[in-house]
């Protein structure tokens, strides 16, 4: 049953009380910490329990009781929660992505929480093909390359079409996050680089772009602050400055002190190699893989051989935010990072 408590006329002006799900990840950490700096009284939803600054609910997105505490006296929520992975049973990606989606929406209406920021991710609107300067596409969970992609796609279109007057919801799409602490992105290539196991697709010269971790929680806590804008549509989040693949994966290598890639395989060859090794590690069980997964899949191999870097003015315009953190900055961070830990 919908809610008929009115949305605040402008969320901004006092401190709110926010649900973020998925606080053990970088980003979502980063967005809770950014959002009680700036004074909000934050809630996290996790798994397990850790020791965080703020109040904490232990359980999962699937567990209708478990919700409704967690989103009581919320005045919003920001659902980052989501299994990310490059393959896995399809099963465990619609559990949580999408029906985990599902049973919070349906929490936070009932409980009458007014505003709801999915967390999404271009790659429900990337279908194989180059995406050169384009704004966000319509997701599409039959087109979308992949069961992460996939489900993220359905869950973003049950997001969306939940927006109403009295329950806002927008869907933020930050594109290839990384940051000091990043176990996504930045800890596998540094792994594999260092292993001698990481190719360039094509030589690397797919232009991509990518998003610093405090420009992304800087946006998604934009996203919350400037609902009255946001509400009902889909943005997606960069960093703004497009650069090749290989010339961004030899910045992390080289911030982390490793060996950059050091050969080439054609794109065509790596995609064909990763739907083989994917459907092997499922039938496999994912039983003797390196860190569970595969080392290519053919949605990986997409993502590093064909350029994604989109038009961001009509981000910039409904957030009122620009980036505050540049890709050569971010890497500076990302080296003084490994500086400190090696």
């Amino acid at each position: 049953m919908e809610s008929s408590t009115p949305a605040p006329a402008n969320p901004g002006t006092s401190p709110l009380r926010v649900l973020v799900t998925g606080t053990s990840g970088m980003l979502g950490r980063a967005v809770a910490q950014r959002l009680q700096d700036a004074g909000h009284h934050v809630r996290s939803l996790q798994r397990r329990a850790v020791h965080d600054p703020w109040e904490s609910v232990q359980g999962s997105v699937t567990d209708a009781g478990v919700l409704t505490r967690a989103v009581d006296g919320m005045d919003a929520v920001i659902h980052l929660a989501a299994k990310v992975s490059f393959t896995g049973p399809w099963s465990e990606f619609q559990s949580t992505n999408i029906e985990g989606t599902r049973e919070l929406l349906a929490a936070a209406r009932q409980e009458g929480v007014p505003d709801f920021v999915f967390v999404s991710s271009p790659s429900v609107a990337h279908f194989g093909s180059s995406i050169v300067g384009a704004p966000a596409g319509a997701a599409d969970p039959e087109r979308a390359r992949g069961f992460y992609a996939q489900s993220k796609a359905a869950a973003e279109q049950l997001a969306l079409a939940a927006d109403s007057p009295n329950f806002r919801v927008a869907a933020i799409r930050p594109h290839v996050v990384w940051g000091p602490g990043d176990t996504q992105l930045v800890e596998r290539v540094v792994e594999r680089a260092r292993a001698g196991r990481l190719p360039l697709l094509d030589g690397g010269r797919a232009l991509i772009d990518t998003t610093y971790v405090d420009n992304a929680a800087e946006a998604i806590a934009r996203g919350l602050t400037r609902m009255d804008h946001a509400h009902g549509q889909a943005l997606v989040v960069t960093n703004g400055e497009p650069r090749p693949v290989g010339e961004l994966i030899a910045g992390i290598c080289a911030a982390a002190g490793v060996p950059a890639p050091a050969f080439s395989v054609p794109g065509w060859l790596a995609r064909g190699a990763g739907s083989v090794l994917e459907k092997a590690w499922l039938a496999a069980g994912n039983r003797g893989w390196v860190n569970d997964e595969p080392p290519m899949t053919r949605f990986l191999a997409e993502q590093l051989s064909t350029a994604h870097w989109f038009d961001q003015r009509h981000t910039h315009d409904v957030l009122d935010w620009k980036p505050s953190v540049s890709l050569d900055d971010g890497l500076a961070k990302l080296s003084d990072h490994y500086s400190q830990h090696l």
